[in-house]
C-alpha cells in the first residue's frame, strides 16, 4: 500500500510543480511526460533545467522550454553551457561553475532553419524546371 501512496505523492508533486492541473496537462501535451524535480537554473532564453536523482541516469536531468516558443521547441535552443550539464559531460551546472568566457566566443543563437527569420540567398541561376501555367481562355 505504501508504494501506491508514494506514487500518488509523486504525482501530486508533479502537478504542483507545473502550476496545477491545467499546467500539468499542457506540459504533458507538449512533452508526453510529467516529471517532478529540483529546479537547477534558468538560462537567458527562459528555459528551465531540472534534476531528480530518483530517476535513472540519462533521464534524471531535463529541460522545460520557455513558454515563448510554444510547440516550436528545438534542441538547438539550449546554450552550450547547459548542454554540457544536460548531457552529463560535467557534473556541475553553470549556476555553480560558470564557464570561462573567452574573447573569441560568440553568443549562442538557435538554429533558424525552416523559420521566416532564416537567411535565404537569392539565386541568379535559371531554374531547370518551370511551373506549369494553365492556358488562358
Amino acid at each position: 500500500m505504501s508504494v501506491y501512496l508514494e506514487k500518488l505523492r509523486h504525482f501530486r508533486l508533479a502537478i504542483k510543480q507545473h502550476g496545477g492541473i491545467i499546467g500539468a496537462y499542457l506540459n504533458f501535451y507538449r512533452t508526453d511526460e510529467l516529471k517532478w524535480g529540483d529546479l537547477i537554473g534558468e538560462d537567458k532564453f527562459g528555459n528551465k533545467y531540472f534534476q531528480n536523482r530518483h530517476y535513472f541516469i540519462g533521464r534524471s536531468r531535463w529541460v522545460q522550454y520557455s513558454d515563448a516558443v510554444g510547440m516550436d521547441y528545438d534542441g538547438s535552443q539550449i546554450p552550450p553551457e547547459w548542454h554540457r550539464w544536460l548531457h552529463y559531460i560535467g557534473d556541475e551546472p553553470p549556476t555553480t561553475a560558470p564557464p570561462v568566457k573567452r574573447s573569441w566566443m560568440v553568443d549562442h543563437k538557435p538554429n533558424l532553419t525552416g523559420t521566416p527569420e532564416q537567411y535565404v540567398p537569392y539565386s541568379t541561376v535559371k531554374p531547370k524546371i518551370t511551373a506549369w501555367e494553365p492556358p488562358k481562355a
